[in-house]
C-alpha cells in the first residue's frame, strides 16, 4: 500500500467562506495559545508539552471561548499535531546541521488550512460535506482511489479552496516494453534518456518573468492596508498559482510517460540545495524541478512495480561512454568529443549513458534498497524530507 493524494477544486457559497476563513482563524488562536504553553512550560520545568497533554488543554479553553464548539473536534487536535510535527521539523533539521527556527506565532491570515484525520466529511453525488461547515461544492474531474484516510481543505493566496485526500493505494504492477534507462536533466534540454529520447525545457517561469514583473512592481506601489494593495496581491498571487499550475502539469505528463514505459530508472543523486546556491544558476534550476519530477517519477514506478534508483553523479558527463576516458569539457561545450577513441555526441546523451552504465554495475535490487541513499546523513536527510514533505510518496495531483 503507498499514499497518494487526490486534488479537487471547491467551490464554497459566501457563507461557506466566511465559516471556513473563521474556522481558520479559531484554529490560529488555538495555535498560538498551545505554542504560548507550549514555551513557557519549557522555559518553567525544561520539559515539553506532548500531543496528548496539549489536547487536554482544548476542554477548558473551550470553555473559556464558546465560538471553538463551532470548530470539529478532531480538526481542533490536529492543531496539537500540527504543533508536534512542528518541532520534530525543527530538531531534525538542526540535527542535519540545516539553518532551523522554532515554531513561531501565527499572525492573522498565515493560517491556511484544516485537516479532517479521520471523521467530519463524506461525499455526497456531486458535493462534499463538511462537519459544521456544510455540504460545499465540489469538481470532481476523477474517481478517487483506495481508502480515504486525511482530508485536508486548504485556501490558496488566490482565494481558491482546495480539497486534498489522502488514501493509501494498492499497488499495480504494470508490463512495460523497456527494462532501464539512465536519465540526465539538464537546462537546454530539460531530460536527455539513454535511448536518445529528449523532454523539451518548457521554462514556465522564464516565460512569464517579464508579466510577474510588472504585476510585483504594481503591488509595491500600492498603499498598505489597501483594499487597492489587496487587489493587486491576488492577482500576483493568481498568477504564481498558474505558473505552478503550468509547470506541475508538465512534470506529471513527463514522468507518466518515463513509468509507464521504464522498469528501472537510473538519475543522479543531485544536491540541489547546493546546486541553487549558484546564483548564475539558481532561478533556471528552482523553474526545472528537477526534485519534484524525480519524486514524481520515484512513487509511481513504485505504484506501477518499477523503480528510481540514484547514482554517484561524479563525472557522468566528463566520461566517455564508449571508452570509459575522462574527456573535460566546461558547461559551454555542448558536444561531446572523445580524442581516444573518436565518439561523437551531445554532452547530455553521454551523460545519460553513463548513467545507465554506472546504474546496472550496482547492486542487485533488493526491497531493503528501495529508496537508496549514499550515507546516514542522507538517510536522515530523507526522514525528514518524509515528514516535512507529508510523505515521499505522497504527491499532489
Amino acid at each position: 500500500m503507498i499514499l497518494r493524494i487526490f486534488r479537487f477544486r471547491l467551490y464554497p457559497s459566501k457563507a461557506q467562506i466566511r465559516n471556513l476563513e473563521q474556522t481558520l482563524e479559531d484554529c490560529r488562536y488555538v495555535y498560538n495559545i498551545l505554542l504560548a504553553n507550549h514555551k513557557r512550560t519549557y522555559e518553567e520545568t525544561g520539559k515539553t508539552l506532548s500531543e496528548y497533554d496539549m489536547n487536554l488543554a482544548l476542554k477548558p479553553l473551550k470553555a473559556k471561548c464558546p465560538i471553538l464548539f463551532n470548530v470539529h473536534s478532531q480538526v481542533l487536535q490536529n492543531v496539537s499535531k500540527r504543533i508536534k510535527d512542528a518541532y520534530h521539523n525543527f530538531l531534525a533539521r538542526k540535527k542535519l546541521g540545516l539553518k532551523a527556527g522554532l515554531p513561531r506565532f501565527k499572525k492573522y491570515g498565515r493560517y491556511k488550512s484544516i485537516t479532517y484525520p479521520q471523521s467530519g466529511f463524506k461525499i455526497e453525488r456531486k458535493k462534499l460535506y463538511l462537519s459544521k461547515i456544510g455540504s460545499v461544492n465540489i469538481k470532481l474531474h476523477r474517481s478517487i482511489k483506495g481508502v480515504v484516510k486525511i482530508l485536508t481543505v486548504k485556501r490558496m493566496p488566490s482565494g481558491k479552496w482546495f480539497a486534498s485526500f489522502s488514501c493509501k493505494v494498492k499497488e499495480q504492477p504494470m508490463k512495460k516494453p523497456i527494462k532501464d534507462v539512465g536519465i540526465d536533466v539538464g537546462l537546454t534540454s530539460f531530460a536527455v534518456l539513454s535511448d536518445g529520447n529528449r523532454i523539451k525545457n518548457p521554462r514556465h517561469y522564464r516565460e512569464t518573468e517579464k508579466k510577474l514583473s510588472r504585476l510585483q512592481r504594481q503591488l509595491s506601489r500600492k498603499k498598505k492596508g489597501s483594499h487597492n494593495r489587496n487587489k493587486a496581491k491576488v492577482k500576483v498571487a493568481r498568477l504564481c498559482e498558474k505558473i505552478r499550475n503550468r509547470r506541475i502539469d508538465f512534470l506529471h505528463k513527463a514522468s507518466d510517460q518515463i513509468a509507464n514505459n521504464y522498469e528501472i530508472v537510473y538519475v543522479e543523486d543531485l544536491q540541489i540545495r547546493n546546486m541553487v546556491k549558484n546564483h548564475c544558476l539558481a532561478k533556471s534550476i528552482s523553474d526545472a524541478s528537477w526534485g519534484k519530477f524525480m519524486q514524481m517519477i520515484a512513487y509511481k514506478e513504485e505504484e506501477s512495480g518499477g523503480q528510481l534508483i540514484k547514482v554517484n553523479p561524479r563525472n557522468t558527463t566528463q566520461l566517455c561512454s564508449q571508452c570509459g576516458e575522462i574527456v573535460e569539457k566546461n558547461l559551454s561545450q555542448r558536444i561531446h568529443d572523445c580524442p581516444h577513441c573518436g565518439l561523437k555526441m551531445d554532452r547530455d546523451l553521454n551523460a545519460s549513458k553513463n548513467i545507465l552504465r554506472i546504474g546496472q554495475e550496482l547492486p542487485k535490487y533488493t526491497p531493503e534498497r528501495k529508496l537508496t541513499s549514499t550515507s546516514s546523513q542522507e538517510r536522515e536527510r530523507g526522514k525528514f524530507d518524509l515528514m516535512n514533505q507529508e510523505a515521499f510518496l505522497l504527491v499532489e495531483r
